[in-house]
């Protein structure tokens, strides 16, 4: 899973590099999974102390961390393009 999990999350911040948006991206989820990973690392290094795991987690949260911040900044750049580009007044058609 986490193998699985780490491979992804770097196609994810690739993909929203390139389109500069982030309308398809939820923070509420990836704040959850963030602290899901820390939730993992806590729990290795309470029981089995710093694996080869452990390594892979940080990776993971990263991954997630580098995803948060660039969702951030599209956000910010798209609120920024709809201020400067306001919405075109209504056409009103007559009867």
């Amino acid at each position: 899973m986490l193998l699985c999990f780490g491979l992804s999350w770097p196609v994810s911040l690739v993909k929203s590099l390139r389109a500069k948006s982030a309308k398809s991206t939820s923070l509420a989820f990836m704040c959850l999974i963030l602290f899901g990973y820390l939730a993992g690392i806590t729990a290795k290094v309470m029981t089995v102390g710093a694996s080869y795991v452990f390594f892979v987690y940080l990776f993971n949260i990263a991954m997630v961390v580098a995803n948060l911040a660039v969702t951030l900044h599209n956000r910010h750049r798209e609120q920024r393009t709809q201020v400067k580009m306001p919405l075109s007044p209504k056409v009103r058609h007559s009867a």
